[in-house]
């Protein structure tokens, strides 16, 4: 399906577009295909659920490397920076390309712990006349997605457990997505895998130039339910395409 045009969903309106973006998206993929897509070596991490509205703090897939091994694990969504007093404060589930290196909760995960966090796509909110609207975004040739992420090990000083946990990191959005939303995850393709999740790359320089938007022409994007808007709807027709939206004044 190719992207729809803006037109045959309502106007959408410039200058209110959200703020926040990434906050929610899709991984329905089993173990076995991420295994086998992202060339992990070993899985470290029990089977998820699959999951049509994934939120903030809820446990997701990720990949990244130990002593040379490429592994699958899970994570929190939403990063605890390893000096963290508590769980407590921001949620940190988006890290902005262009402070990544520099903002003391992510400056040391984007040097030592960057990973990939595979999803079958992700939701965002663009304004029509007729009101706010989600979206789901997706690869065009149906691929999984690969969203370019840093990660974190947390100890709680209360429990000594150890949480792991991960952020997304979004950039300003390409030309087709920009009418919908000014930011989107950073999706790495899989010849930049291999640089990304190299843990003996610690200069935020020499990762730079991946962090930038993937092509729209890469991307298929259509306006789904609004049921997605709540949480706790976490079922496969979030993800149908919704033929039209209301009819708006253009």
């Amino acid at each position: 399906m190719a992207p729809m045009a803006a037109d045959g969903l309502g106007t959408l309106v410039a200058g209110n577009l959200g703020v926040r973006m990434c906050g929610r998206y899709v991984i329905n993929a089993e173990p076995d295909d991420l295994v086998g897509y992202f060339r992990v070596d070993h899985v470290m991490t029990e089977r998820l659920e699959p999951s049509y509205n994934v939120a903030p703090t809820d446990p997701v897939y990720a990949v990244a490397e130990h002593r040379g091994s490429r592994q699958l694990g899970s994570f929190r969504w939403g990063l605890i920076p390893h000096w963290s007093a508590g769980r407590k404060g921001p949620l940190n589930i988006n890290a902005r390309a262009e402070t990544v290196a520099t903002k003391p909760a992510f400056r040391d995960s984007v040097r030592r712990r960057r990973c990939l966090l595979p999803a079958t796509g992700f939701f965002e909110w663009g304004h029509t006349a007729a009101g706010k609207h989600p979206y789901f975004v997706r690869m065009a040739d149906d691929s999984p997605m690969a969203f370019a992420g840093i990660w974190s090990a947390w100890k709680d000083p209360e429990t000594e457990e150890w949480v792991r946990s991960a952020a997304i990191i979004t950039t300003i959005a390409n030309e087709g997505l920009s009418p919908i939303h000014t930011r989107m995850p950073v999706i790495l393709e899989p010849d930049h895998w291999d640089l990304w999740l190299d843990r003996d790359v610690r200069s935020a320089g020499a990762i730079e130039s991946l962090l930038g938007p993937l092509a729209g022409s890469k991307l298929t994007w259509y306006p789904v339910s609004r049921q997605v808007n709540s949480v706790r709807n976490n079922l496969p027709t979030n993800i149908i395409p919704q033929s039209h939206l209301e009819p708006t004044d253009s």
